[in-house]
């Protein structure tokens, strides 16, 4: 067994290894199954969730766009399956990222490029663990001890000789506690967020995409908005199916796909301000391109993809960022989530985005009138979202801070408690 590397601890803890920990309860470490197990025709689009590293977030499996397989595959690959109190590893790229599985995700798979710690029945409570893992010393533990040229890879052997300190059970529970009362609240704001998302995303495709209002004025439908508004929309649709009177405009006329810049990862300092590539949030830098809020649309790479960030920004070459000609951002936003820009890769090499064929794109324009009517029921959605977050990286902060103080006995645990009290 080697060092902690959390120091100094209380002396009541027990140094061990995560892989002794596991072996204690009757767990294991394990690999998911290879690519030869599971190929790429074997996955549905309905079934049982498979996670892959790219589900993996902070401590919590994200759903969005996860791959399916189907019963029977799952049968055959049971040894894999996941049970709660599980955390899982992605096994290349970022190896820092973990997740523990939750009671409603029991029964799914641990996918190809995972890796699956089963602590059992043992002395430590697997929320302990998720905690303990996240610890900015492990962390880079595992970062240094793991292998390959390129890409970092984990495998069983340097997850099993994580060194791990187990506190009395007492404390891994008034810990666990602590900590899990702050993401209780950030989950609880991330989900808050999700609902007014789908507010707003809701009016915009019932205003000005299924165009539900004129539709319904058609039907003789009784009026589901206030009569200043209803009597904003047209009572029939033209011969090209839209509203009659609504121009069918391009997405040019309404915006401008400005480019970022090349910000190399070794040119960036310090700073607040957020970095953005095609694949979302890389990093901060201590310069803007632009101020937030910003729309960011991937141009190489993640082909089409889109991000609202309130902080100031800098864009980098992988990307455009929207700068509004005749609605307000937030209606560009949600027009631009109507679109197929996704499906609009022009470039077999690397994947890429062609502006001009983005701006022939065409959507019906309702008039400044509707337009202006959408931003006033929407921004305050949208406010009250942006305040949520900040709220959200206050938490987050809160408990970054606390969790190594708590995982090295730094601090009292009455302590702790009155800082969550705090904020939570």
């Amino acid at each position: 067994m080697g060092e902690s590397v959390i120091l100094p601890y209380p002396p009541d803890w027990v140094l061990t290894t995560l892989g002794e920990v596991a072996a204690s309860g009757g767990g294991n470490i394990q690999t998911g199954p290879f690519g030869s197990q599971l190929h790429a025709s074997d996955y549905v689009e309905h079934g049982i969730p498979s996670v892959m590293p790219q589900n993996i977030g902070d401590n919590r499996i994200t759903e969005k766009g996860i791959a399916r397989i189907t019963a029977e595959d799952a049968e055959r690959l049971s040894r894999y399956l996941l049970q709660p109190g599980d955390i899982v590893y992605s096994r290349r790229g970022d190896v820092e990222r973990r997740a523990l599985i939750r009671p409603n995700q029991a029964g799914w798979l641990c996918g190809t490029g995972c890796l699956r710690v089963r602590l059992g029945e043992g002395p430590v409570m697997p929320e302990f663990a998720a905690y303990y893992l996240a610890h900015p010393d492990v962390r880079a533990y595992i970062v240094q001890h793991a292998v390959g040229a390129t890409m970092p890879n984990l495998n069983t052997s340097i997850l099993s000789s994580v060194p791990f300190l187990v506190p009395p059970r007492g404390e891994q529970e008034q810990i666990c506690e602590i900590l899990g009362a702050l993401d209780d609240k950030i989950e609880l704001n991330r989900r808050m967020n999700e609902t007014l998302e789908r507010q707003a995303r809701a009016i915009f495709k019932d205003w000005f995409v299924d165009f539900g209002p004129t539709r319904a004025k058609m039907e003789g439908r009784e009026p589901y908005l206030a009569p200043e508004l209803w009597d904003l929309f047209p009572d029939a649709l033209d011969d090209d199916g839209k509203p009659a009177g609504w121009e069918l405009d391009k997405v040019e006329d309404y915006l401008e796909l400005a480019y970022g810049k090349s910000l190399p990862a070794k040119k960036r300092r310090p700073g607040q301000v957020t970095v953005y590539g095609s694949g979302g949030l890389t990093g901060f830098h201590d310069e803007a391109l632009i101020d937030g809020p910003a729309v960011i649309v991937g141009r190489k790479g993640t082909v089409g993809s889109l991000y609202w960030e309130d902080r100031p920004v800098f864009p980098i070459d992988t990307v455009f960022y929207v700068v509004p000609k005749r609605a307000s951002l937030l209606f560009c936003y949600q027009m631009l989530l109507s679109q197929p820009l996704a499906d609009m890769n022009t470039d077999a090499a690397v994947p890429g985005l062609n502006r001009n064929n983005a701006y022939r794109l065409e959507f019906p324009w309702p008039g400044s009138s509707l337009a202006d009517a959408f931003e006033g029921i929407a921004a305050p959605l949208w406010k009250q979202r942006s305040a949520n977050l900040r709220e959200l990286e206050t938490l987050a902060q809160t408990r970054d801070l606390l969790l190594p103080k708590l995982m090295s006995g730094e601090i009292r645990l009455r302590d702790a408690e009155k800082a969550v009290e705090a904020v939570a």
